[in-house]
């Protein structure tokens, strides 16, 4: 796979464009992100489908400046995907003929079922979750993928969107003919869904406006979960909005204006409808499953067990000796185990402890000076995928505290609220300073670990002046007594 790769989608409402380069064999990290609001399907649907010239040339501009970009950034491979505006116009032939010939690009039509399975191979491989429904609200379609165990199951797509319940309801003001029809298009699903995963612009902007109405500790979209029926009032007060001043007031974005009702109307249904409880937001979606499905094709379209692909980026980009990574995961795991009888912690915060020790030198790429606040962020907006909002956060804290005495309620008070009790903070902090201190000499010495009652005893394989310096000044979360020799 070509190390630099372009995805263009072009949707009913927006054209986007993403730029993913590789780091190694199955990592990769963004490096370009552009989107233009063409709407080519406005006027569309009142013209039995058929694209309008204006919003045609604007796509057919938005496209050559996309591959202008693609250029300058030495993109060796494109994917160009056209979903449900596309697919469903009589005259599609004349605007791909015209791409063709004039910008040289080959536009892959892709169905409804299609559409879906990109979108829920995405979520299924750059979200931490194995059973959900994948929901992406589009101009002139929704597309489902049904993710049980693991597995996509099942893709469906309907003819609900943004653009085609505006032009064919809602600017005739007949919001009970728009609930009919959705309601008569979503008898086609059988099931409950209790998890949805929200794909596409409507999702992402209703999630934007409730982090915002919550003030969320992080203002992060990927991964962001709300309880559903919570938010049903809210909802309703969006579709209810008369004016865009009542949407501003809402929290609604200007360049969300004219779809937004649409969107929420058909999202709120879908929510009602199914009986939806929790809603997981995805900053992923068909762009991502098309790159995916390249870079996957040879491993089943799933990253290999164990493997996450934004800590496998953060150290190709920012960790100089892989080797001292790895000894550091694995001095965490055993420093862990050894003093389990003392934190009593759940085995799920073993993984975090490594991972934050496997990273915890990052920091140093930027700047020696304060690298544990530089690793801090770095990790913090690094772990795109694959991960919690809790461990994302819970990580970056740990490889923050190292070095440094146990953190205080106040030093964690910004992020309280997705962060554990502090006691386990504590902990986890202290095993990574620990870990650190042992190595402080960087011989990645393996060394053996004893813990009777409240004395663990660490022998090396020789005496190191600095290490011991450095295990005289750290504090433990309790009265730990160390000997090392």
């Amino acid at each position: 796979m070509a190390k630099i790769t372009t995805i263009i989608d072009i949707g009913s409402n927006s054209m986007r464009m993403v730029v993913f380069k590789k780091t190694s064999r199955f990592a990769f990290h963004l490096i370009n992100e552009s989107k233009s609001k063409v709407k080519i399907s406005e006027g569309c649907y009142e013209n039995d489908g058929n694209l309008q010239p204006i919003p045609m040339q604007r796509a057919f501009d938005a496209l050559q400046s996309f591959l202008e970009i693609a250029k300058n950034l030495k993109s060796r491979k494109i994917f160009c995907v056209a979903t449900s505006a596309l697919r469903d116009a009589p005259n599609k032939k004349e605007f791909l003929t015209r791409v063709s010939k004039e910008l040289k690009l080959n536009i892959k039509v892709i169905d409804g079922e299609k559409e879906a399975y990109y979108g829920g191979l995405a979520a299924l491989n750059l979200l931490k979750n194995d059973n959900f429904t994948t929901v992406d609200i589009g101009g002139g379609s929704t597309e489902f993928a049904f993710i049980r165990n693991g597995v996509i199951t099942k893709t469906i797509s309907l003819d609900i969107g943004t653009v085609r319940i505006k032009e064919l309801f809602l600017n005739k003001n007949d919001i009970k003919g728009a609930q009919n029809y959705i309601i008569s298009e979503l008898e086609a699903i059988e099931e409950k869904l209790p998890t949805i995963v929200g794909l596409g612009g409507s999702a992402r902007a209703l999630s934007r406006i409730i982090i915002k109405k919550e003030n969320y500790a992080l203002d992060s979209l990927h991964g962001f979960e709300y309880d559903a029926k919570e938010n049903l009032p809210f909802f309703k007060s969006i579709i209810e909005a008369n004016t865009n001043k009542e949407l501003k007031k809402l929290g609604v974005q200007k360049d969300r204006y004219d779809t937004i009702a649409s969107g929420t109307i058909i999202f709120k249904m879908i929510v009602k409808y199914f009986e939806v409880k929790k809603v997981i937001t995805s900053a992923v979606g068909v762009r991502e499953g098309v790159y995916l499905s390249d870079l996957l094709r040879t491993s089943n379209y799933k990253f290999p067990t164990n493997f996450n692909v934004s800590i496998r980026s953060l150290l190709d980009r920012f960790v100089d000796d892989e080797s001292m990574s790895g000894y550091l995961g694995n001095n965490a795991r055993n420093i862990f185990e050894v003093l389990k009888p003392l934190h009593k912690l759940d085995q799920k915060y073993r993984s975090i402890l490594v991972i934050a020790s496997k990273l915890e030198q990052i920091g140093i790429s930027l700047d020696f000076d304060k690298n544990e606040d530089h690793a801090f962020w770095y990790i913090l907006n690094g772990l795109s995928y694959g991960f919690t909002h809790q461990d994302k956060i819970l990580i970056a804290t740990i490889a923050k505290f190292t070095k440094k005495s146990l953190p205080k309620q106040k030093d964690i008070e910004e992020f309280k609220t997705l962060l554990p009790d502090l006691e386990i903070v504590r902990w986890l902090n202290y095993m990574m300073t620990l870990n650190l201190s042992l190595n402080c000499e960087y011989t990645k010495t393996k060394y053996e670990y004893k813990l009777e009652e409240d004395r663990l005893s660490i022998k090396s394989q020789k005496t190191q002046y600095l290490v011991k310096n450095a295990l005289e000044n750290i504090k433990a979360p309790m009265n730990l007594i160390l000997e090392y020799n």
